[in-house]
């Protein structure tokens, strides 16, 4: 007898359901009732947004207002990205990683480039490496000024949230100069970069930097002294430096339990080996180190920017590769060659030899890797994701249990994961 399908997915996430109720009731559940007021309770928190994070789902087991157990499920916006993937060229595929963490796009462009140009072995020119570095870290910022507002509005000083929003949308007017889009940029490319950054691009993008310092200082002010922002953030959510490496938590989770990983620093990448920055770390490992690594973390952005703008060298930025790197659309209307050559590549796309590579950046969330394996075509074999936000939010059940319940939402605040990063 032939099952239907509303029948199978019925009994599917039943199952599912019986995972979960399990894993949170995996403690000694009986109840005694001498005292009424002993007594455990299961709340649901969502499937809800909460903030700017993304859908997000947590099961809660509660005594009283003590978190007992603290179960969450992802998979809310999975959208089957690695699978997409397999199922498209390797030009194609540079937008989709728009959509992952979408606090921080152009990372991602710069992330997915890199791992398909090592393993098809392209050189990247000099300056659209620099180039790369310094929309990496215009979007560190961007990122960072989502969390440190997020995590103010999660417990209740919602007047940072909108500052913090304000000082983003200069940047957005940036982006916007760089690339001709604000959010969804698509800017990074195979080989390079989309187009070129002209001066008065980059005199806008120094003044925005010129400014910003101050901006930030304000914001500190507001917040930082005062006692009941900071009673919300200290001493929740610890997580101790021995757990957060056991886990694979990486950016400022980690390095908010005092662990100096940056891999910006321990496996360099771009021209950050030519830069003089610092790796910030905080030893409280609570909601406060993670809050104070990210805002010290934007001040060190700010440093390297400077830097960078300081040493842009000119040159050429994109490699000049007709086998695997789309030419300039000014020499595809003029020449044959290059008209055949952007027709193969997008028809069939760049062909990585047979092999396996992974590469990683420091995104502002953490470690975000790409996992390529070729099969000699123009669509990869395979494409896993590392997420750092997936990762990261391995330790939210660690980090709530033993909290009060409105702590949860600060947790969730400091672990900073986007939902579209993490369910992928």
């Amino acid at each position: 007898m032939q099952i239907s399908n509303t029948a199978a997915i019925e009994r599917a996430q039943n199952l599912r359901q019986n995972k979960i109720i399990h894993e949170l009731m995996d403690k000694d559940t009986t109840v005694m009732f001498e005292d009424p007021l002993e007594n455990d309770m299961v709340l649901n928190m969502g499937p809800q947004h909460p903030a700017t994070h993304g859908v997000l789902r947590v099961l809660l087991r509660l005594d009283g207002e003590t978190i007992i157990k603290c179960v969450p499920e992802l998979g809310y916006l999975h959208r089957g990205y690695e699978k997409i993937a397999e199922n498209m060229t390797y030009n194609e595929f540079i937008p989709h990683t728009d959509r992952l963490d979408y606090m921080a796009p152009m990372s991602n462009n710069v992330a997915i480039c890199m791992a398909i140009e090592k393993a098809i072995g392209i050189e990247v020119p000099t300056r659209a490496q620099w180039i790369r570095t310094l929309v990496c870290e215009l979007a560190r910022v961007s990122s960072h000024l989502m969390g440190m507002g997020a995590t103010s509005m999660d417990v209740g000083a919602l007047t940072l949230f909108l500052w913090t929003f304000t000082e983003r949308e200069k940047l957005y007017d940036v982006f916007e100069l760089i690339c001709g889009a604000r959010f969804t940029t698509s800017y990074a490319r195979i080989g390079g970069v989309a187009n070129d950054i002209d001066a008065a691009t980059l005199r806008k993008a120094r003044e925005w930097a010129n400014q910003f310092p101050g901006e930030l200082h304000y914001f500190e002010q507001l917040v930082n002294r005062n006692r009941i922002f900071v009673d919300r953030l200290a001493g929740v959510g610890y997580m101790p430096p021995e757990k957060a490496i056991a886990l694979g938590l990486s950016g400022p989770c980690l390095r908010g339990s005092g662990v100096p990983r940056d891999l910006r620093k321990d496996e360099p990448y771009l021209v950050y080996d030519q830069l003089d920055f610092e790796v910030i770390t905080h030893n409280d490992c609570d909601v406060w180190a993670r809050y104070k690594v990210r805002v010290e973390e934007m001040k060190q952005s700010i440093r390297l920017i400077h830097q960078i703008l300081d040493m842009m060298p000119a040159g050429e930025i994109h490699t000049d590769d007709a086998q695997n790197v789309i030419p300039s659309k000014a020499n595809i209307y003029t020449k044959m060659e290059e008209l055949i050559s952007d027709f193969m590549l997008v028809n069939f796309g760049a062909m990585p030899p047979k092999g396996d590579t992974y590469t990683a950046i420091e995104s502002p969330k953490g470690e975000l890797g790409f996992y390529i394996v070729s099969d000699g075509t123009g669509q990869p074999w395979k494409l896993k994701i590392r997420s750092p936000s997936s990762s990261n939010l391995q330790a939210l059940k660690y980090m709530s249990e033993g909290s009060m319940i409105s702590d949860i939402v600060a947790i969730i605040g400091s672990i900073d994961p986007v939902m579209g990063e993490a369910d992928k």
